[in-house]
């Protein structure tokens, strides 16, 4: 890694960089025939979640963090109870200008450890055919697939649109 980053809780100053992190990053994994699909997704998901994410993640039972270096805000991931001791890891982008410094690692190693200090003894997530590079980190991660699906219908997480959809599971 390039330069020190630190892993913190969300704050209020720091909704415009997540906001524009998460338009960014999902403007760049739109294919040309869902462009529309995901700018619909991106303004659905602003309303639901991204625009209020504390009060999102306060009414969920969950908490929300960004990583900051230097330059600002280059990760950011939250998570929330998927079930009897576990929580599912969300949102977790890497500014694509910042990729491949070991962010995704430090954030996924930072959730992991959260979840096993609260008592929560699994970690879910799940990700998309097309985050390719996010489907072989998570395996190198040491989490297991446990079911895939092909998700029609769109909602805070999923694009839907019939794109194949993969959920993972890691005991901590």
């Amino acid at each position: 890694m390039n330069t020190k980053v630190t892993i913190r809780a969300f704050t209020e100053a720091d909704a415009p960089e997540v906001r524009d992190l998460f338009i960014r990053v999902n403007r760049l994994l739109a294919p040309a025939d869902m462009k529309d699909a995901f700018e619909a997704y991106i303004v659905s998901s602003l309303g639901e979640e991204i625009d209020r994410i504390s009060d999102y993640y306060s009414d969920h039972r969950g908490s929300f963090w960004v990583a900051t270096s230097d330059v600002g805000i280059v990760g950011m991931f939250g998570l929330e109870p998927s079930g009897p001791g576990a929580m599912e890891l969300r949102r977790m982008y890497v500014n694509p200008d910042q990729r491949r410094q070991g962010i995704a690692a430090k954030m996924l190693k930072f959730a992991e450890q959260h979840c096993h200090d609260n008592a929560f003894t699994r970690l879910d997530l799940s990700t998309s055919e097309i985050q390719g590079d996010a489907l072989a980190f998570y395996h190198a991660s040491g989490y297991k697939l446990i079911r895939e699906e092909t998700a029609e219908a769109a909602n805070n997480k999923t694009i839907g649109g019939g794109i194949r959809r993969y959920h993972f599971r890691k005991a901590l």
